[in-house]
C-alpha cells in the first residue's frame, strides 16, 4: 500500500491522503517522495480544479518519524542534504499547486504537519485537532517550513511558538490565522463542501491567475536561492550532536541533556 494515496473524482476534486496510520502519519523519505510525486503528477493534470489535503487514521500528520531521521543525520553529508532538497522541494510544490488547495486537519498536526497545513490556501481544523512546532525540542530546525509558517501565522506567532515548541489548540490556531475555520469533530468534509463548491463555481483560470499572482505579489514564492539556504540550515543542523541527542532523549523517554528542571 502506497504511503501518499491519490485520486480525482468526476468534479475535478484531486484528494492527496498522507496513508502510514500506524505510525500517525510521520513522515520519512517514501512519504517525501509519494508527496512530490503526487504533487507533480495532480499539476500536470487538466481534470484537477481543487486539492484537498488528509491523513489516514486517528491524525493528520504527527511531523518527523525521529526513528527515521536519526537514520538521515548518519548519513554522508550528501545524503542528509539530498533528504532537505527533497522535503523543501515538497513543501513549495504544495505551497505554488496551480489550483487551491485545502488541508482537512484532525487529530495531531505536528512539525512538518503544520508545514503541510500552512502550505495550503485553506486551511480546516476540527475542534479536537492540536498543533505544535516540535522541531526544536529534538534540536533541529524546521527551515523547510519556515516561509510557510510565516505567511499562515505571521512573525509575532511564530516567534513564540517557533521558539517555544508548545501545543495550542484549533482555537488558539484560528484566532492566530494557521487556520480559517473549525468544525466539529468528524465534519471536515461538511465544512469544507462549501468552500469546494464555491472554488469549483468560480472560473478555474481566474483562480489559477488570482493564486499565482497573489503568491508573487506576497513575495512566496521561494526563489531558488532561500531554498538552497534552507536546505543548508537543515541539514547541518540535523546531524549536529544536539539533534543526536534531542532525538535520543525522545526515544528513550528521558529530558535531553540541556534542559535544567527548576
Amino acid at each position: 500500500m502506497s504511503v501518499v494515496l491519490s485520486a480525482i473524482d468526476d468534479r475535478g476534486i484531486a484528494t492527496v491522503t498522507l496513508n502510514r496510520p500506524q505510525v500517525h502519519n510521520a513522515y520519512d523519505g517514501a512519504v517525501v517522495d509519494g508527496l512530490l510525486d503526487g504533487l507533480e503528477r495532480l499539476a500536470a493534470d487538466a481534470r484537477v480544479r481543487v486539492l484537498l489535503l488528509r491523513g489516514n487514521g486517528r491524525h493528520f500528520q504527527a511531523g518527523a518519524d525521529l526513528a527515521w531521521l536519526r537514520q538521515v543525520a548518519g548519513m554522508t553529508p550528501e545524503g542528509n542534504r539530498d533528504f532537505s532538497v527533497r522535503t523543501t522541494r515538497a513543501m513549495r510544490a504544495l505551497q505554488l499547486f496551480p489550483r487551491p488547495t485545502i488541508a482537512l486537519v484532525h487529530g495531531a498536526c505536528f512539525g512538518g504537519g503544520v508545514g503541510l497545513a500552512a502550505s495550503c490556501d485553506v486551511v480546516i481544523a476540527s475542534e479536537e485537532a492540536r498543533f505544535a512546532l516540535t522541531e526544536v525540542k529534538f534540536g533541529v530546525v524546521a527551515a523547510p517550513i519556515i516561509p510557510q509558517l510565516l505567511k499562515a501565522m505571521g512573525l509575532p506567532q511564530l516567534r513564540r511558538w517557533g521558539l517555544t515548541g508548545e501545543a495550542f489548540d484549533a482555537r488558539r490556531a484560528e484566532r492566530m490565522g494557521l487556520v480559517h475555520e473549525v468544525c466539529p469533530t468528524g465534519g471536515l468534509d461538511a465544512a469544507a463542501a462549501p468552500i469546494v463548491d464555491a472554488i469549483l463555481r468560480a472560473g478555474p483560470e481566474a483562480v489559477a491567475a488570482t493564486k499565482r499572482l497573489t503568491l508573487e505579489v506576497a513575495g512566496q514564492t521561494i526563489p531558488d536561492a532561500l531554498v538552497e539556504q534552507l536546505v543548508d540550515v537543515a541539514a547541518r543542523h540535523r546531524a549536529s550532536p544536539e539533534a543526536a541527542e534531542g532525538l535520543a532523549s525522545f526515544l528513550e523517554k528521558r529530558n535531553p541533556a540541556w534542559y535544567a528542571a527548576g
